[in-house]
Protein backbone atom coordinates (compact mmCIF):
# COMPACT_ATOMS: atom_id res chain seq x y z
CA UNK A 1 0.00 0.00 0.00
CA UNK A 2 1.10 3.60 -1.41
CA UNK A 3 1.81 6.03 1.98
CA UNK A 4 -0.74 8.19 -0.11
CA UNK A 5 -3.32 5.07 0.15
CA UNK A 6 -2.48 4.89 3.70
CA UNK A 7 -2.89 8.53 4.61
CA UNK A 8 -6.38 8.34 2.72
CA UNK A 9 -7.07 5.20 4.17
CA UNK A 10 -6.59 6.51 8.01
CA UNK A 11 -8.43 10.09 7.29
CA UNK A 12 -11.39 7.91 6.09
CA UNK A 13 -11.23 5.76 9.13
CA UNK A 14 -11.41 9.17 11.48
CA UNK A 15 -14.39 11.05 9.48
CA UNK A 16 -16.34 7.84 9.16
CA UNK A 17 -17.54 7.61 13.21
CA UNK A 18 -18.88 11.75 12.41
CA UNK A 19 -20.36 10.46 9.03
CA UNK A 20 -22.32 7.60 10.64
CA UNK A 21 -23.57 9.61 13.34
CA UNK A 22 -24.57 12.07 10.33
CA UNK A 23 -26.52 9.43 8.98
CA UNK A 24 -28.90 9.19 12.31
CA UNK A 25 -26.61 5.95 13.71
CA UNK A 26 -26.10 2.29 12.63
CA UNK A 27 -29.37 0.47 12.82
CA UNK A 28 -29.41 -2.97 14.65
CA UNK A 29 -29.72 -5.95 12.00
CA UNK A 30 -28.82 -3.70 9.16
CA UNK A 31 -25.16 -2.18 10.35
CA UNK A 32 -24.63 -4.59 13.34
CA UNK A 33 -26.32 -7.26 15.39
CA UNK A 34 -26.94 -7.46 18.98
CA UNK A 35 -26.83 -11.27 20.56
CA UNK A 36 -29.85 -13.16 21.24
CA UNK A 37 -27.19 -15.09 24.02
CA UNK A 38 -24.24 -12.80 25.52
CA UNK A 39 -20.63 -13.88 25.05
CA UNK A 40 -17.75 -14.65 27.43
CA UNK A 41 -15.89 -11.15 27.86
CA UNK A 42 -12.52 -11.60 29.88
CA UNK A 43 -11.97 -7.52 30.15
CA UNK A 44 -11.75 -6.85 33.73
CA UNK A 45 -15.04 -4.69 35.81
CA UNK A 46 -14.82 -1.32 33.98
CA UNK A 47 -13.20 -2.06 30.64
CA UNK A 48 -15.47 -2.92 27.57
CA UNK A 49 -13.93 -5.67 25.26
CA UNK A 50 -13.51 -5.17 22.23
CA UNK A 51 -12.33 -8.20 19.44
CA UNK A 52 -10.90 -8.65 16.30
CA UNK A 53 -11.82 -11.54 14.83
CA UNK A 54 -9.33 -12.52 11.58
CA UNK A 55 -7.36 -14.86 10.10
CA UNK A 56 -3.65 -14.12 8.35
CA UNK A 57 -4.89 -15.46 5.06
CA UNK A 58 -7.97 -13.07 4.84
CA UNK A 59 -7.19 -10.08 2.58
CA UNK A 60 -9.64 -8.43 3.90
CA UNK A 61 -7.97 -8.89 7.01
CA UNK A 62 -4.77 -7.87 5.61
CA UNK A 63 -6.16 -4.77 4.04
CA UNK A 64 -8.08 -3.54 6.97
CA UNK A 65 -4.99 -3.83 9.29
CA UNK A 66 -3.37 -0.17 8.83
CA UNK A 67 -6.50 1.39 9.26
CA UNK A 68 -7.54 -0.82 12.28
CA UNK A 69 -3.46 -0.32 13.95
CA UNK A 70 -4.26 3.64 14.25
CA UNK A 71 -8.26 3.03 15.20
CA UNK A 72 -7.33 1.01 18.08
CA UNK A 73 -4.19 4.11 19.18
CA UNK A 74 -7.15 6.16 19.08
CA UNK A 75 -9.55 4.24 21.60
CA UNK A 76 -10.18 5.42 24.95
CA UNK A 77 -8.86 4.00 28.37
CA UNK A 78 -11.36 2.32 29.05
CA UNK A 79 -11.66 0.07 26.38
CA UNK A 80 -9.33 -3.39 26.16
CA UNK A 81 -8.66 -4.28 22.52
CA UNK A 82 -7.79 -8.03 21.16
CA UNK A 83 -7.57 -9.79 18.43
CA UNK A 84 -9.03 -13.39 18.15
CA UNK A 85 -7.91 -15.54 15.38
CA UNK A 86 -11.08 -17.83 13.62
CA UNK A 87 -10.26 -21.33 13.24
CA UNK A 88 -12.68 -22.42 10.08
CA UNK A 89 -10.61 -25.03 9.08
CA UNK A 90 -7.10 -26.92 9.45
CA UNK A 91 -5.34 -24.21 7.42
CA UNK A 92 -7.11 -21.17 9.86
CA UNK A 93 -6.32 -23.67 12.78
CA UNK A 94 -2.79 -23.81 11.89
CA UNK A 95 -2.36 -19.87 10.74
CA UNK A 96 -4.44 -19.46 14.89
CA UNK A 97 -1.72 -22.12 16.43
CA UNK A 98 0.81 -19.40 14.99
CA UNK A 99 -0.58 -16.35 16.26
CA UNK A 100 -0.71 -17.62 20.24
CA UNK A 101 2.62 -19.59 19.39
CA UNK A 102 4.02 -15.92 18.53
CA UNK A 103 2.10 -14.45 21.82
CA UNK A 104 3.14 -17.50 23.89
CA UNK A 105 7.01 -16.28 23.13
CA UNK A 106 6.46 -12.42 23.49
CA UNK A 107 7.08 -12.08 19.90
CA UNK A 108 3.77 -11.04 18.49
CA UNK A 109 3.42 -7.59 18.51
CA UNK A 110 6.84 -7.01 16.63
CA UNK A 111 5.78 -10.05 14.16
CA UNK A 112 1.93 -9.96 13.76
CA UNK A 113 2.67 -7.27 10.95
CA UNK A 114 5.33 -9.63 9.23
CA UNK A 115 2.94 -12.83 9.44
CA UNK A 116 0.88 -10.86 7.00
CA UNK A 117 3.02 -9.47 4.98
CA UNK A 118 4.68 -12.87 4.61
CA UNK A 119 1.41 -14.21 3.44
CA UNK A 120 0.06 -11.32 1.59
CA UNK A 121 3.66 -10.11 -0.28
CA UNK A 122 5.80 -12.59 0.03
CA UNK A 123 2.90 -15.16 -0.77
CA UNK A 124 4.25 -17.94 2.11
CA UNK A 125 1.61 -20.26 2.95
CA UNK A 126 2.98 -20.36 7.19
CA UNK A 127 0.24 -23.39 7.06
CA UNK A 128 3.01 -26.02 8.25
CA UNK A 129 4.50 -26.47 11.66
CA UNK A 130 7.95 -26.44 9.54
CA UNK A 131 7.34 -23.19 7.04
CA UNK A 132 6.42 -21.60 10.75
CA UNK A 133 9.64 -22.43 12.16
CA UNK A 134 11.51 -21.50 9.06
CA UNK A 135 9.30 -17.96 9.22
CA UNK A 136 10.22 -17.86 12.94
CA UNK A 137 14.23 -18.37 12.39
CA UNK A 138 14.34 -15.60 9.69
CA UNK A 139 12.89 -13.25 12.00
CA UNK A 140 15.78 -14.06 14.68
CA UNK A 141 13.53 -16.08 16.62
CA UNK A 142 14.05 -19.58 18.02
CA UNK A 143 12.27 -22.06 15.78
CA UNK A 144 12.56 -24.95 18.30
CA UNK A 145 11.11 -22.90 21.25
CA UNK A 146 8.29 -22.10 18.87
CA UNK A 147 7.11 -25.54 18.44
CA UNK A 148 7.43 -25.74 22.09
CA UNK A 149 5.24 -23.75 22.29
CA UNK A 150 2.92 -24.29 20.01
CA UNK A 151 2.58 -27.84 21.80
CA UNK A 152 2.14 -25.76 25.21
CA UNK A 153 -0.90 -26.18 27.80
CA UNK A 154 -1.16 -22.61 27.57
CA UNK A 155 -1.90 -22.02 23.55
CA UNK A 156 -3.99 -25.32 23.59
CA UNK A 157 -5.74 -23.95 26.49
CA UNK A 158 -6.00 -20.47 24.07
CA UNK A 159 -6.76 -21.97 20.98
CA UNK A 160 -9.90 -23.88 22.27
CA UNK A 161 -10.76 -20.05 24.03
CA UNK A 162 -10.69 -18.59 20.76
CA UNK A 163 -12.73 -21.23 19.08
CA UNK A 164 -15.39 -20.97 21.90
CA UNK A 165 -15.46 -17.31 21.67
CA UNK A 166 -16.32 -17.14 17.92
CA UNK A 167 -18.62 -20.25 18.19
CA UNK A 168 -20.12 -17.61 20.82
CA UNK A 169 -20.51 -14.46 19.14
CA UNK A 170 -21.36 -16.62 15.74
CA UNK A 171 -18.72 -15.45 13.57
CA UNK A 172 -19.35 -17.28 9.67
CA UNK A 173 -16.65 -14.76 8.40
CA UNK A 174 -13.73 -12.15 9.16
CA UNK A 175 -12.87 -9.44 9.88
CA UNK A 176 -15.58 -8.89 12.23
CA UNK A 177 -15.69 -6.80 15.27
CA UNK A 178 -17.07 -8.51 18.70
CA UNK A 179 -17.85 -5.81 21.13
CA UNK A 180 -18.17 -6.27 25.07
CA UNK A 181 -19.60 -9.83 24.14
CA UNK A 182 -23.04 -8.08 23.17
CA UNK A 183 -22.18 -6.83 19.71
CA UNK A 184 -21.38 -7.74 16.47
CA UNK A 185 -20.40 -5.70 13.67
CA UNK A 186 -18.15 -6.61 10.27
CA UNK A 187 -17.48 -4.89 6.51
CA UNK A 188 -20.16 -7.02 5.07
CA UNK A 189 -23.03 -5.07 7.81
CA UNK A 190 -21.83 -1.83 7.88
CA UNK A 191 -20.90 -1.32 4.24
CA UNK A 192 -16.90 -1.53 4.17
CA UNK A 193 -14.37 -2.08 6.75
CA UNK A 194 -13.97 1.36 8.20
CA UNK A 195 -17.47 1.71 8.33
CA UNK A 196 -17.55 -0.86 10.56
CA UNK A 197 -14.75 0.75 12.82
CA UNK A 198 -16.87 3.07 12.45
CA UNK A 199 -19.95 1.64 13.78
CA UNK A 200 -17.80 -0.08 16.57
CA UNK A 201 -16.93 3.41 17.99
CA UNK A 202 -20.72 4.06 18.36
CA UNK A 203 -21.44 0.22 19.75
CA UNK A 204 -18.66 1.07 22.54
CA UNK A 205 -20.31 4.42 23.61
CA UNK A 206 -23.55 2.90 23.86
CA UNK A 207 -21.94 0.29 26.21
CA UNK A 208 -20.21 2.89 28.07
CA UNK A 209 -23.72 4.95 28.39
CA UNK A 210 -25.04 1.46 29.47
CA UNK A 211 -27.57 0.82 26.34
Amino acid sequence: MKRREFSALVAGASLAPAAVRAQGGPVEGTHFVKLGQPAPVSAPAGKIEVVEFFWYGCPHCNALEPALEEWTKRLAPDVMFRRVPVAFSATHESHQRLFYGLEAMGQLEALHRRVFAAVHTQRQRLDTEADQAAFVKAQGGDPARFIEMTKSFSVQTRMRQAKQLASAYRIDGVPAIGVQGRFLTSGSMAGDNLRALAVADVLIDRVRKGG
